[in-house]
């Protein structure tokens, strides 16, 4: 027996762009539970009085796509929290990316953002769009980088910088390799790194290479300053 190929929602993505813009996406942070556009077709009744056997007969009739909805982290003020308020009564091209590459595209107007604070909690809020038309389902591509790795720290010999990775959709792993000047650190493969006495004088970056089944996407860091002993 074959093994599955049945994976979990772990790092999903949901992006929205203007109408007018479809190719200007603004991400939607600390999403969680997606639920993905999902339609039902009419079955209209064409039973008539000559229809066979008595038996009611029905034909297809239109085709409601559904909505599209996500919980999430609610954070007062954040950017998702403005683009969501933002994005009342206008008509979105939303962006749904799958880890492993796949994507749905739907036009979409923000139905509900319904927020939640308890007292001993965290705040949420529950997001709602009405789908508008057919949505658009591609095939596995390659992982996109939609915020760049970052190294923190400060660049000096024996004082650790840690990577962080960055924002991504549709990837399944990562590897890391950071650099001197460009230059691959032989065994520096991990998310941090402590720069050693030959590295003085040298700036210090890290490439992420973001893979899914059929792909992989390499984005790099920016620089440090020149480490200094």
């Amino acid at each position: 027996m074959a093994d599955t190929e049945a994976s979990i929602g772990y790092g999903i993505t949901f992006e929205m762009a203007d109408a007018a813009t479809p190719t200007v996406f603004t991400y939607i942070a600390e999403i969680y539970d997606v639920t993905p556009p999902s339609d039902e077709t009419d079955q209209v009744d064409a039973t008539h009085m000559q229809s066979p056997g008595r038996n009611r007969e029905f034909i297809e009739g239109l085709t409601d796509p559904g909505e599209a909805s996500f919980e999430m982290n609610y954070v007062p003020g954040s950017a998702s929290d403005k683009a969501l308020i933002a994005a009342k009564g206008k008509r979105k091209w939303c962006r749904v990316t799958f880890p492993n590459g796949a994507q749905t595209l739907f036009y979409g107007i923000r139905q509900t953002y319904e927020k939640s604070a308890p007292t001993d909690d965290k705040m949420t809020a529950t997001v709602t769009f009405k789908v508008s038309g057919e949505p658009i389902h591609t095939d596995p591509a390659a992982p996109r980088n939609i915020a760049l790795p970052a190294i923190t720290g400060t660049a000096k010999v024996g004082a650790p910088l840690v990577l962080d990775g960055g924002i991504w959709a549709g990837a399944e792993r990562f590897e890391y390799q950071w650099q001197a000047d460009a230059t691959d650190i032989v065994g520096a493969t991990g998310l941090s790194y402590v720069p050693v006495s030959g590295d003085v004088g040298k700036v210090i970056t890290c490439e992420v290479t973001g893979y899914n089944d059929d792909f992989n996407t390499m984005a790099e860091s920016a620089a440090t300053a020149a480490v200094i002993a």
